[in-house]
């Protein structure tokens, strides 16, 4: 710290800072998403599918992130991505029609994807391997109580207030921009410790990582497109209905979000992951058969909860990999994530049109897959010992 910087102007308080202003406006977009697209553009399964899939399409294309850091330095690019989520949610209440929802997703996406792109890189590059899981979990907290704010704001200007669409998506995309203003005039340039190639790169010895990445980007759109579409289209939730579950949901994960960290730090991350892929498949197999509303309430907590335990995949790369790996494989990671995010809201919204069932019980076969993945992760990770079975030769690199 220099002599010029104040106590609380640090590398984590500023990813707080950043992370309040990426969910005060996503939670925005994504609790009044299913409720505005079925009551201003009559949208069905189908066109909510092709939604996500557009939605998906900035994090397939995150690898890009990295060219774009040969022009602006990462905390810039960070900047910069969430003014564009801001302005994309301000305006989603504007364009109510398929097209205009199509495009406002659009902008919103880039905005969210190169900025959790970027969040992950620094994360990983300002924390130490023995603080990471733990402040990642706390980041995770503080994410959850700005959802509790958002929320709550949404009861209320839907029931109390009688606020439109339009104005509680100004407000949301507004509090981001403003959040983001205070970011850059606030806090001074942090450098990293490692200095960061500027190029594309997969490693063979990273492959259970990519696998990893990419399971998560399947299964984690069963829960995110159509577990919320099940509780509006099923059970009828309105905009209060949803909010309400999201308060309670949030609650939750502000209690244990920071203890689901340090467990991971404690009980290691093959332990971890394997206990999250068998709750998931429990989740997706009840899911597929729930006839209550309130169970479903339930299980969308639980779903939502053992998801925080993925942070164990970021903690895992962290280990195996070289420290100047991590802006580069931030990129490909997310790409690899969303190769199967792109394509399955799509296909799975036609079969959601058949058969709802099918498609959470798709997601438990998922969770089988991944918990197969979880297992060949070593007790002990480390550059040189990555897996259990398929081990590739560790070649120290310096970096360019």
């Amino acid at each position: 710290m220099t002599v010029t910087e104040k106590s609380w102007q640090t590398p984590m308080n500023l990813l707080i800072v950043m992370s309040v202003a990426m969910t005060l406006a996503f939670a925005t977009w994504m609790a009044l998403l299913n409720n505005f697209v079925i009551e201003r553009a009559a949208f069905t399964g189908a066109e909510i599918g092709m939604l996500q899939s557009i939605r998906e399409i900035p994090g397939f294309l995150a690898f890009t992130a990295v060219l774009v850091l040969l022009i602006v330095k990462e905390q810039t690019f960070a900047y910069l991505s969430l003014a564009l989520l801001g302005i994309g949610v301000a305006i989603t209440g504007y364009l109510p029609s398929v097209i205009g929802l199509y495009l406002s997703t659009f902008l919103m996406s880039v905005g969210f994807h190169y900025y959790e792109t970027i969040k992950q890189s620094l994360s990983l590059q300002w924390l130490s391997i023995e603080e990471a899981p733990a402040m990642l979990g706390r980041l995770i907290a503080v994410s959850s109580m700005a959802s509790l704010l958002a929320y709550s704001f949404l009861w209320l200007a839907q029931d109390h207030l009688s606020l439109s669409y339009e104005m509680i998506y100004v407000i949301g995309g507004g509090c981001c921009l403003g959040l983001t203003l205070f970011a850059w005039l606030g806090f001074p340039r942090f450098q990293a410790k490692t200095p960061q190639r500027k190029h594309l790169l997969m490693r063979k010895r990273y492959w259970l990582y990519y696998a990893l990445t990419f399971m998560g980007g399947a299964r984690r759109q069963i829960f995110t497109v159509f577990a919320g579409f099940l509780m509006v289209e099923k059970f009828g939730y309105s905009v209060s209905n949803i909010a309400a579950l999201f308060i309670v949901n949030h609650l939750f994960n502000w209690a244990f979000a920071g203890r689901i960290g340090a467990l991971v730090g404690r009980i290691g991350e093959r332990r971890a992951l394997t206990f999250e892929y068998c709750g998931l498949f429990c989740v997706f197999t009840a899911y597929a058969f729930v006839e209550s509303a309130n169970w479903a309430a339930v299980l969308y907590v639980a779903d939502h909860l053992f998801f925080s335990l993925a942070i164990a995949i970021k903690t895992y790369f962290q280990k195996i990999a070289d420290p100047a790996d991590m802006a580069s494989t931030a990129g490909v990671a997310f790409t690899i994530n969303h190769i199967a995010a792109v394509v399955i809201p799509v296909l799975f919204g036609l079969v959601w049109l058949v058969s709802p069932m099918l498609v959470f019980l798709m997601g438990s076969g998922m969770a089988l897959v991944s918990l197969l993945l979880a297992r060949n992760i070593p007790l002990a990770p480390r550059a040189g010992n990555e897996v259990v079975f398929g081990k590739v030769v560790y070649l120290p690199e310096v970096a360019s």
